[in-house]
């Protein structure tokens, strides 16, 4: 490491991978619920599984996030970090409260859990992806300000580049944006309007400036390119990514009461926002293929690469299939939809805080690289995962496009429930897949337990 209060990375991605699997194994039990109805119930229901697993997937993703920005600030800033107490309080808070949350997602009754954590003073829960409790929701906005503060310090007192201003505003807008989480109008159109800031304007808004961050330092540290030349991809994947992913949100307008211009507005800006995800992608290769040196890490330039590529099929391709409003009026809330989710959420923003981990980890060991064997059992996990992820929303897009004309289309529509029957096979399908997938976590976890000497591939 050049800095020492770098180390404190190493706690954030610790519990990153911790609760990635713990988001997963959550997973396969909905998985398993969608055929088998009765799983684990009534110990863990299906609203209360999803609720836990779309949460850890926000939370270890935000634990993700945290142990980058601390791990490269200080070196971007050529600084050590402003506070690295404060980062250490902040972690263990979050993990605490996590926790707590979780615990009472499965311990109690979601309306005893409102009711016990000050629901009734400001309603706040009951929406999806907002569902944590009063308390929780608190405990965010300060770590989020914590973290936003040692950052920016950090940054005001160092050296200044593309990379720490533009993760810095991807942070800033994470903060701000989560304070909609705390607006819950009675009208349900306002609702959903608002609410739509903070779920899209996170995802396909400032998350991905985060993203954007992430991987141009990493390709820095492995390629050797100018950062000259990184910058200035930089400055206009994120200017197309904020352009579209903005005016973009109309996309979620279509169907809810909103203005009907939305659906003009929305499709056209949506069609577009492929587009910085394209050039993510050409960015990267090209990166890697005028690098003008071999760093010893292979594995981290496979996850960045993977992340470009995987983040342009998730979040691209499989946003723009059902994105347009006159599609749109047909798939709109189908299988279809959790297709992209997946994809997306996984090629954009699991695998960069992957890359991330996986060239920082071992510097934060203190070497290079890991060795050898270490980094073919992380390349394997790579592929297992990628692939088996691939193939989870190819599954959902067949159960999507089944679902919307058994459903939608039929001269003689079927009842929601009659064509969840008739689709089950892609979800014994989605569930073999996961399973493949626990794996290919399970092999990345492993490969940071093999010994020996890290050494360059010949």
């Amino acid at each position: 490491m050049k800095y020492k209060s770098q180390a404190v990375a190493k706690l954030y991605f610790i519990a990153a991978i911790g609760l990635f699997l713990g988001q997963i194994l959550f997973g396969l039990i909905m998985g398993l619920q969608y055929v088998v109805g009765d799983f684990l119930f009534p110990v863990i229901p299906f609203n209360v599984a999803r609720m836990v697993h779309t949460n850890l997937l926000i939370v270890w993703l935000l634990f993700g996030f945290m142990g980058a920005s601390y791990y490269l600030i200080p070196e971007e800033s050529e600084t050590e970090l402003y506070s690295p107490k404060l980062a250490i309080i902040t972690f263990w808070i979050f993990l605490v409260a996590g926790a707590v949350t979780v615990l009472g997602y499965l311990l109690v009754p979601y309306a005893s859990l409102a009711k016990w954590t000050g629901n009734d003073l400001l309603n706040t829960m009951g929406r999806e992806f907002l569902e944590q409790p009063l308390p929780t929701k608190v405990g965010i906005v300060i770590v989020a300000l914590s973290w936003l503060f040692n950052i920016v310090m950090t940054v005001l007192k160092g050296r200044k580049t593309a990379i720490s201003i533009v993760l810095s505003l991807g942070m800033l807008g994470l903060a701000v944006f989560f304070l909609f989480s705390f607006y819950n109008p009675v009208n349900l159109v306002k609702d959903k309007f608002y609410w739509w800031w903070v779920v899209h304007l996170w995802v396909e808004g400032v998350w991905e400036l985060i993203l954007g961050a992430m991987l141009a330092f990493v390709l820095i540290k492995v390629t050797g390119v100018d950062r000259e030349v990184v910058e200035k991809w930089l400055y206009v994947i994120i200017t197309m990514t904020l352009v579209t992913g903005i005016i973009g949100t109309g996309h979620h307008y279509f169907w809810i009461g909103a203005p009907a211009y939305w659906q003009w507005w929305g499709s056209v800006f949506s069609a577009l926002e492929p587009i910085p995800f394209l050039m993510m992608t050409i960015f990267a290769f090209n990166m890697v293929n005028k690098r003008r040196r071999e760093h010893p890490n292979k594995a981290a330039v496979l996850w960045a690469l993977g992340t470009s590529v995987m983040a342009f099929l998730g979040a691209g391709l499989w946003g723009f299939l059902h994105t347009l409003a006159p599609i749109n009026y047909y798939t709109h809330g189908t299988q279809l939809t959790a297709a992209h989710g997946h994809l997306a959420f996984f090629g954009a923003y699991a695998l960069v805080v992957l890359t991330m981990i996986s060239y920082a980890m071992p510097i934060l060991r203190g070497r290079a690289a890991n060795p050898e064997r270490a980094q073919i059992m992380e390349m394997w996990s790579f592929w297992l995962m990628t692939i088996s992820m691939f193939f989870i929303a190819l599954f959902l897009t067949g159960a999507g496009i089944v679902q919307v004309w058994l459903q939608r289309m039929s001269p003689t529509p079927m009842s929601f429930m009659a064509v969840q029957d008739q689709i089950s096979i892609f979800y014994w399908a989605r569930e073999g897949a996961g399973l493949v997938f626990l794996i290919g976590l399970l092999l990345y976890i492993g490969s940071f337990f093999v010994k020996g000497e890290s050494r360059a591939f010949e």
